[in-house]
């Protein structure tokens, strides 16, 4: 009973992950211990998703909790591993008397074996040619020196023999009468202790292995049959426990074809699914991108109407202003003159030529706005939302066998529809909650390159800096990736002053370094999005290039929704302006990154 309770005991002790006891146990808050190594692994692969889970209930937390050593645990561990030892220790002792008293036997037996071996004095002078035992093999008891393989053990003798040692067994009379078994490490298991005779006998009332003399003793009366005659019955029930185990094992593969089936069924249907999504949706971000630029030619061109014609009224006004004031002019010098006939003369002349033109009717608003197009542009957008929560209510009916597999189908489809119908932050306050204080990386930065500001700040020198060499640096293209990894919702703003130009970028961590192929330039390649501003402004990725035609500006707000797939570039004043935005799905952390042309410097800003 006190193995089970140890055994017990131990299991309780084990930790999930690495199915050992615990080292240095934690408990994390929904209350399930680990290996403190064991579960920093585990959420070091969750770093990626920025939500931390429990291995064995799969709750999850957001921060990364921070872990701290369970004391009292530990000590019960430790208590726990001594008591092992002290349980340990008395095996052993047990062990060594068990061995005392077989080596007593095996010295008896000994005596037994002189007479015949004086007899055998050729046969023991002659070299051994047996091999010596291997670690699977059981080995003589009687061999001194060297020991070699037994192939027989005597159940009369308690002892295991080898070829040459078991001769007297075939030879001397008394020794025939001995029964000789398949060899066995474990021969002494095979006697009763207390009579020190053969267990031949099963005990069913005590389910255990007796000699004889049990029988007329403490087994008196109890239910006892031959060990032999257990066997066969037990034989029978073995081959149907059998029988069924395999029909069982059977059942259960069936079932785990059939679950395979469908779960390789459900990833098909899935990712079907999931590309045609993600092509209509990519083909309605289109078309709403291909409207907003069509509204805003719109009022750009009502804008250059409007501004024509009151160009136009100004340049009369200005033109009528100029004649008043020139006659006002003469009207006062002639105020000012003694000749009575020229007085007389000169004003009739100005007063007709004063009131001979009549000014058109100029209307001018007071408070020209566009309120017209915001209000059907607001109401198209709440419309939109409308319609889309709509659509989602008739998708999720769809989805009821679905649900009814998998319970948790309809929280992920409602959270989808939320993120899907949630808009980005609007005002640059908003933004800045996202805020995020970025750093360069100076080992894998161009040689060329130069970092300053405590890594924030980069110009191209012209000039081989001091870095040392690194197998990850950039060695053609002169770009630069951020320390941090770009995980959740992130926002940065960047400052650069023209030269060569600069290219402002985010990347995977793997993009190729070596070399000047489109595989290592930020926007040439699978791996990078990058905004290029110079003296125009354009998007690349993949090496597709897309206009922009908004003029440059000089602070470049980045803002990033990894989980969403959403990559904005926005001009950051007063207001925040969109200049190009992405919806992708992102399958790798992303890093800032940014390309410095000659004479021109990058800035990561301060959150102010």
């Amino acid at each position: 009973m006190a193995e089970t309770s140890i055994w017990v005991d131990q299991d309780q002790f084990k930790c999930p992950i690495c199915l050992d006891i615990l080292k240095d146990p934690v408990a994390i808050p929904c209350g399930h211990s680990f290996c403190m190594v064991c579960i920093n692994n585990c959420w070091d692969q969750d770093d990626q998703r920025g939500i931390y889970s429990c291995p064995q209930c799969r709750a999850t937390y957001t921060p990364r909790p921070v872990l701290h050593r369970n004391n009292l645990l530990a000590n019960v561990i430790e208590k726990h591993k001594q008591e092992e030892l002290q349980a340990e220790l008395k095996k052993k002792i047990e062990y060594q008397a068990d061995l005392k008293k077989k080596t007593y036997l095996q010295s008896e037996v000994k005596k037994t074996y002189l007479q015949s071996e004086v007899k055998k004095t050729d046969l023991q002078s002659a070299p051994p040619v047996l091999c010596s035992t291997g670690p699977e093999e059981v080995e003589c008891d009687f061999c001194t020196g060297r020991k070699h393989k037994a192939i027989k053990s005597c159940l009369m003798c308690q002892a295991s023999f080898c070829e040459t040692h078991l001769q007297p067994h075939y030879e001397v009379p008394g020794l025939k009468r001995h029964t000789l078994v398949k060899v066995s490490s474990q021969i002494q298991q095979k006697f009763c202790s207390q009579h020190d005779e053969v267990k031949k006998i099963y005990c069913r009332t005590d389910q255990s292995f007796i000699c004889f003399m049990c029988t007329m003793e403490d087994h008196k009366g109890h239910d006892a049959v031959a060990a032999a005659t257990e066997r066969a019955q037990k034989q029978s029930g073995l081959k149907e426990e059998q029988r069924k185990l395999q029909q069982r094992i059977q059942e259960k593969e069936k079932k785990v074809q059939e679950l395979q089936q469908a779960v390789d069924t459900l990833k098909c249907s899935a990712q079907t699914a999931v590309e045609d999504s993600e092509k209509i949706f990519t083909e309605l971000i289109c078309s709403i991108e291909k409207k907003r630029c069509e509204v805003r030619e719109l009022i750009r061109a009502q804008e250059k109407a409007e501004l024509s014609r009151v160009e136009g009224l100004l340049d009369q006004l200005d033109q009528e202003i100029t004649d008043l004031k020139r006659r006002d002019t003469e009207l006062e010098q002639l105020s000012h003159t003694e000749d009575h006939i020229h007085f007389l003369q000169s004003f009739q002349s100005l007063c007709v030529s004063s009131g001979s033109k009549i000014s058109p009717n100029i209307s001018v608003h007071q408070h020209p706005s566009f309120d017209g197009v915001k209000k059907s542009l607001s109401e198209l957008k709440d419309q939109i939302e409308e319609f889309c929560k709509e659509e989602f209510h008739r998708i999720l009916p769809h989805s009821e066998q679905m649900e009814e597999s998998c319970p948790r189908f309809r929280k992920i489809v409602s959270v989808a529809a939320v993120q899907i119908l949630s808009s980005e932050p609007k005002t640059r306050g908003d933004f800045l909650k996202y805020f995020c204080l970025l750093t360069l990386d100076p080992i894998i930065a161009h040689p060329e390159l130069s970092l300053s500001e405590r890594n924030r700040v980069v110009r191209w020198s012209g000039e081989i800096q001091p870095y040392s060499t690194h197998p990850d640096r950039f060695d053609h293209w002169a770009q630069v990736l951020s320390k941090e990894r770009v995980c959740g919702r992130c926002y940065w703003e960047v400052e650069w002053t023209s030269g060569g130009g600069v290219s402002i970028a985010v990347s995977y961590k793997e993009i190729s370094r070596k070399g000047n192929g489109y595989d290592c330039g930020f926007g040439l390649n699978p791996q990078s999005w990058s905004l290029r501003c110079s003296s125009s402004l354009s998007f690349w990725h993949n090496s597709i290039k897309t206009e922009i035609p908004d003029p440059p500006s000089s602070r470049i707000g980045v803002y990033v929704d990894h989980s969403a797939g959403t990559l904005s570039f926005y001009r950051v004043s007063d207001t925040m302006s969109l200049l190009h935005t992405i919806h992708t799905t992102f399958t790798q952390p992303l890093y800032a990154g940014f390309c410095v042309g000659l004479d021109s410097t990058v800035r990561l800003c301060n959150l102010k």
